[in-house]
C-alpha cells in the first residue's frame, strides 16, 4: 500500500469518514501516536520507527535519491543547446560562465539548504517549501513575490518542456524518413500530434501524489539524461576526429555569419551573446525545488548535511558534462553550431543512435516534469485543503485497488486540477511553440531572486549578519552582479521573442 499522501490527508478510511476538528489535521500525514513511558524518555526513538520529530510519516530520502533528483531537474535538454551557447562567446567566455555558474550556484544551494530549518539548522522547525523558508525568515511581501515568480518559473518550465519533448519526438521520425529518402525528402511534420501525446503522458504520470513517491522516475530520468548526453558528446568527438581540427574562435560566432534568420550583424551577437547568458542561467537553475527536494531526506545525519553533499556531486557531474558536451559540440560546428545538437540535425547518422538518444530524451523530460511540477501541485492541493477543509471532493481520498500495483490513494479534486493543469501547459505549447525564448526570459528572471538573493538574504538573517560587515558585503556584491546578469540575459530573450514573432503562426508551426 502507497504511503498516505503528505499533500493531503484522507478523510475516509476504509469505508469510515473521520471528523476533523483542527485544521492541521489537513496539513499533517498522521497524528503522532501515544508515546510509552520509555519514549517519552528518548522521545527520538519513537520517531525512528514511523515518523519524523514533525509528525509526519518518516522520510526515506537519501544522498542518492536527492542527488538524481538534482540532476533529473538540472541536466535538461538544454545541455544540447550548450554548443549553442558557446559558439555565441567563443572558446573563452564560454567555459569560463560556464564554469561560473556552477560555483555560484553551488555556493547560494549551500546556503539555502542550511534554511530548510528555522534558527538552528539541526533541531530547527522545517520548512518544507521554498515559500515557507522565505516566510520564516523574511516574511512580509518578500513570500508573496518569492511565490509568484517561483510558480511561474515552475508553469513556464512545464511548457517548455512539452516543446523540447515533442521536438525530440519528430527527430526519431524525421531521422527515419531522411534515412529512408536518402536525404531528398525535407520531412517536414507538425509538431501538435507529439504535444498531445506528452501530454496524456504526463497526465498518467501527474497522478502519483507525493514529491517522494517520484524517486523511482527519478533515477530513470537521470540514466537517460546521462545516455543522450553521452551520445551527444560522443557524436561531436567523432565529428571533430573526421575534420581533424577544431572549429570555432576564441570571441565566438563572427559577424556576417550566415544564418537561417540571415546574416548576424553586431547588435544581432550582441543580442546572441546575452540569450547565451540566459540558457547557461536557465540550465543550472535547480534552486528553485531545493527546499522540496531536502524535504524528502531522512535524519540523521541532519538534512542539510546531506543536501550539501548532493549538490556537490549533482553540480560537479553536471558541469562536467555541460563542459564536454556544448564545448565538443562547437569544436565540430564551429559557428554554424545547432540550437539542439540531436534534433537540429546537426548529425544524420547513424540514425539509429540518435533514435535512441531522443527516445532518452523524452523518458528524461517525462521525469523532469514531474520533478518540476509537483511542488506546484503541492502548493495548490494544501491551499485548496486549507480554504474547503470539509469538501469531500477537495480532502477526501479513497483506496482504489490497481492488479499488480496495490492500492492507489484516489483524490478526486487531485484528478481534476492536474489534468486541467497538464492540459493546459499543452495547449499553451501548442499555441505557441517557440515558447522556449519566454522559458528563457523566465528563467532569466528567476535566476536571480530564487538562485541568489532569498538564499543570500535567508542566510543573513540566520546567521544574523550584521549591515556592513565584510561578508555582508560580500554576499550584496555577489547578490548585485548577478542581478546585472539576469538583466541582460533578459533582454537578450526579449530580443529573441521579437524575432520569432515575425513568422509567427498559431498552431501551425512544423519542423
Amino acid at each position: 500500500m502507497l504511503p498516505r499522501s503528505r499533500t493531503m490527508p484522507s478523510r475516509i478510511h476504509h469505508g469510515v469518514v473521520y471528523e476533523r476538528h483542527d485544521i492541521r489535521h489537513y496539513l499533517e500525514v498522521e497524528v503522532q501516536p501515544k508515546v510509552s513511558e520509555s519514549e517519552a524518555i528518548n522521545p527520538q526513538s519513537n520517531y525512528s520507527k514511523c515518523f519524523d520529530d514533525d509528525g509526519r510519516l518518516k522520510r526515506t530520502g537519501n544522498f542518492w535519491t536527492s542527488s538524481s533528483h538534482i540532476i533529473t531537474a538540472v541536466i535538461g535538454s538544454g545541455v544540447l543547446s550548450l554548443a549553442w551557447a558557446i559558439a555565441q562567446l567563443g572558446w573563452v567566455a564560454g567555459p569560463a560562465v560556464m564554469v561560473l555558474f556552477a560555483f555560484v550556484n553551488l555556493y547560494t544551494s549551500n546556503l539555502l539548504a542550511q534554511c530548510y530549518r528555522s534558527g538552528d539548522p539541526v533541531t530547527g522547525q522545517r520548512n518544507y517549501t521554498y515559500m515557507d523558508a522565505v516566510k520564516s525568515y523574511l516574511g512580509g511581501r518578500k513570500v508573496m513575490l518569492c511565490g509568484l515568480i517561483q510558480y511561474l518559473n515552475l508553469f513556464g518550465v512545464a511548457i517548455g518542456y512539452t516543446i523540447a519533448a515533442s521536438v525530440s519526438m519528430m527527430a526519431i521520425k524525421r531521422s527515419n524518413c531522411f534515412h529512408s529518402s536518402g536525404g531528398k525528402d525535407p520531412c517536414h511534420m507538425s509538431s501538435n500530434g507529439f504535444m498531445i501525446t506528452f501530454g496524456i503522458i504526463e497526465i498518467l504520470f501527474s497522478q502519483i501524489p507525493d514529491f517522494d513517491q517520484v524517486w523511482w522516475l527519478s533515477i530513470v530520468a537521470a540514466i537517460m539524461s546521462f545516455t543522450y548526453s553521452t551520445v551527444g558528446l560522443g557524436l561531436g568527438i567523432g565529428k571533430v576526429a573526421g575534420n581533424g581540427t577544431f572549429k570555432g574562435s576564441l570571441t565566438g560566432i563572427s559577424i556576417g555569419t550566415e544564418t537561417h534568420a540571415g546574416p548576424v550583424t553586431s547588435t544581432q551577437k550582441l543580442w546572441r551573446s546575452l540569450q547565451a547568458l540566459g540558457a547557461i542561467a536557465f540550465a543550472y537553475s535547480f534552486s528553485i525545488i531545493l527546499i522540496e527536494i531536502q524535504d524528502t531526506i531522512r535524519s540523521p545525519p541532519a538534512e542539510y548535511k546531506t543536501m550539501k553533499k548532493a549538490t556537490l556531486f549533482s553540480i560537479i557531474i553536471t558541469t562536467i558534462f555541460y563542459l564536454l558536451c556544448g564545448c565538443m559540440g562547437y569544436a565540430a560546428f564551429g559557428d554554424l553550431a545547432p540550437g539542439n545538437l540531436l534534433t537540429g540535425f546537426g548529425f544524420y547518422n547513424p540514425y539509429w543512435l540518435l533514435d535512441i538518444a531522443n527516445v532518452a530524451i523524452v523518458v528524461h523530460l517525462v521525469g523532469a516534469y514531474q520533478v518540476y511540477c509537483q511542488p506546484l501541485f503541492a502548493f495548490v492541493e494544501k491551499w485548496s485543503a486549507r480554504k474547503w477543509p470539509k469538501s469531500d471532493f477537495v480532502t477526501a481520498e479513497y483506496e482504489v485497488p490497481i492488479p499488480f500495483y496495490g492500492v492507489y490513494q484516489l483524490n478526486f479534486f487531485r484528478l481534476v486540477w492536474r489534468t486541467i493543469f497538464v492540459m493546459l501547459t499543452t495547449l499553451i505549447a501548442m499555441l505557441m511553440p517557440f515558447f522556449n525564448d519566454v522559458v528563457g526570459l523566465l528563467g532569466s528572471m528567476g535566476f536571480w531572486p530564487l538562485t541568489v538573493f532569498f538564499p543570500i538574504e535567508m542566510y543573513i538573517s540566520q546567521k544574523k549578519i550584521g549591515r556592513w560587515t565584510s561578508q555582508w558585503i560580500g554576499l550584496q556584491i555577489l547578490s548585485m552582479t548577478c542581478l546585472m546578469i539576469t538583466i541582460a540575459a533578459a533582454v537578450g530573450s526579449v530580443a529573441g521573442v521579437v524575432l520569432d514573432l515575425k513568422t509567427y503562426k498559431p498552431f501551425k508551426t512544423s519542423y
